[in-house]
């Protein structure tokens, strides 16, 4: 289980929270028990699952958007010894065998983080031999530069100011980095790219300030994936009527990706594990949070 740069939305009191309850939606684990209408996993199997729950057999999830499906439940106790999962039969994957502890990290994060990384860069048609930046350098962001490189983007622009998450950024695929926000950002942004902007843009943050530099990165005809949960972004139908800019985003179909997702780690192509570089007992799991939330930890990783 994990602490996500999502969960600091109501830890930081922007979010509220109405009862104590455990926090965190990304899980992997050993299946324990099953109910009597579940027939696609079976105890003693590994397995993944989205932070959004799914029949994956609605409109919605045939279409590909798992994470709008009818019969949807957003996971939210999953730092916890034990999870219920609803719709398990639409919502799990299993691995075939048990993978390899080295290998949890990284399928763990498919859960969320990595699944949502890809899908900004699927949001925002990210093509072989394009241009793409990343705005927003947490778990998300540095999961997008992966996504990106491994759709084939030829340049790669991570807006960072840290440097342990410019390294991490440069390692899964970064070509250049950016360390200027607002106006000086995008600035720097169309410097790079003749004056024009990106081909596509992913915003990982959800905020204002990160939206607007998103829209005003893209180029003419390019296209933003958003998908940092949206806190006082408001946009004008004006200005994005006339950018010809292309905006798809919202809670990642993370299910739609698994299978693929998986068959990438346990054959070594990605690596998103790398995170983590906080690693801490449950009992801890407040140690987790202050560490995220002071910027001491990029993304904590929570053990039984």
């Amino acid at each position: 289980m994990t602490e996500s740069g999502s969960d600091l939305w109501p830890y930081r009191g922007i979010e509220p929270v109405e009862h104590p309850h455990p926090m965190g939606h990304e899980y992997v684990g050993i299946v324990e028990e099953v109910g009597d209408q579940v027939t696609t996993v079976t105890p003693g199997q590994f397995v993944i699952g989205s932070f959004a729950t799914s029949d994956n057999t609605c409109p919605n999830c045939r279409n590909g958007y798992q994470s709008a499906c009818v019969h949807r439940e957003f996971m939210t106790t999953c730092q916890a010894e034990y999870v219920r999962i609803p719709h398990a039969d639409g919502t799990l994957v299993a691995t075939e065998a048990r993978p390899d502890a080295g290998h949890i990290p990284s399928l763990l994060t498919l859960s969320d983080v990595m699944g949502t990384g890809w899908y900004a860069a699927v949001a925002a048609e990210v093509r072989p031999w394009s241009t793409a930046v990343v705005v927003g350098d947490g778990a998300v962001g540095l999961c997008g530069v992966l996504a990106a490189r491994e759709l084939g983007a030829e340049r790669i622009i991570a807006m960072s100011r840290h440097a342990d998450r410019q390294k991490l950024a440069t390692a899964f695929g970064a070509t250049d980095i950016v360390s200027e926000r607002g106006d000086e950002g995008v600035t720097r942004i169309r410097e790079m790219t003749d004056g024009i902007g990106a081909d596509s843009v992913l915003e990982c943050v959800g905020t204002g300030e990160s939206m607007t530099q998103a829209l005003r990165s893209t180029r003419p005809g390019g296209n933003v994936g958003f998908v940092g949960v949206p806190h006082d972004v408001w946009l004008s139908g004006e200005r994005l009527f006339f950018s010809h800019v292309g905006l798809r985003g919202g809670p990642a179909p993370v299910r739609r990706f698994l299978p693929d997702l998986i068959d990438r780690v346990l054959h070594g192509r990605i690596d998103p594990g790398q995170v983590f570089d906080l690693t801490l007992p449950l009992a801890e799991v407040a140690e987790g949070y202050r560490a995220m939330d002071e910027r001491r930890a990029i993304k904590a990783l929570l053990q039984p």
